[in-house]
């Protein structure tokens, strides 16, 4: 079978750089203080699953002072996002993965139900599929596992919208590959999603 990479892609949690569009509900702290949980958290999900390299693909670079005093968990790889939109950034990821002769496990850390199951799932519905996708409520996608690398499922995205993820199962489509559609999850993004965090994240809310 295939190796895995489940790829992790974050944002400093930095007050004023993530999760912004919680700050009319949070104050700018307390934003920074959820998306360093969300990235714990996802981190903790993705080693605990032990079924791939963790790799974190980084914005800005580790070097930068915003990541400073932020601790991550020993043994996770970390690379650099780099320039370009976020389909440009996360293509470049899943190509070096798929070039490699892994499959690929896309996520960001909005996802609150990440887990070390979930991902263990996904990484077998990959295997048996060319692609698998776990869509969110709000139209996007909180994974997307790949074992084949397409230009097309990463230019020209709706970033951002509603439309995310039926266009990316719609270029699937065309291009032939079987996939496999897994559970609805929630992002946080919105203050209106706030009431997704599980209980004992009720501090944020």
């Amino acid at each position: 079978m295939k190796a895995v990479r489940i790829i992790v892609f974050a944002k400093a949690p930095q007050a004023g750089f993530a999760k912004t569009r919680l700050i009319p509900a949070l104050g700018t702290l307390g934003a920074a203080e959820l998306a360093l949980q969300m990235l714990t958290n996802t981190l903790s999900a993705a080693l605990s699953a032990n079924i791939a390299t963790v790799e974190l693909c980084v914005t800005p670079n580790i070097e930068d002072a915003a990541w400073k005093n932020i601790a991550l968990p020993s043994g996770v790889i970390i690379t650099e996002q780099g320039v370009g939109d976020l389909g440009e950034r996360m293509g470049r990821a899943a190509k070096r993965a798929i070039d490699n002769d892994e499959i690929a496990l896309l996520i960001g850390t909005d996802c609150v139900e990440m887990s070390a199951q979930l991902l263990r799932d996904a990484a077998h519905a990959t295997h048996r599929n060319d692609a698998f996708i776990h869509c969110t409520l709000d139209g996007g996608y909180a994974l997307l596992g790949l074992k084949k690398f397409h230009p097309t499922l990463f230019a020209n995205m709706p970033w951002s919208t509603d439309a995310v993820a039926s266009t990316t199962l719609g270029r699937i489509g065309q291009l032939g590959w079987s996939v496999e559609i897994g559970q609805i999850l929630h992002d946080v993004d919105e203050p209106e999603d706030l009431k997704y965090l599980p209980e004992n994240w009720s501090v944020y809310a």
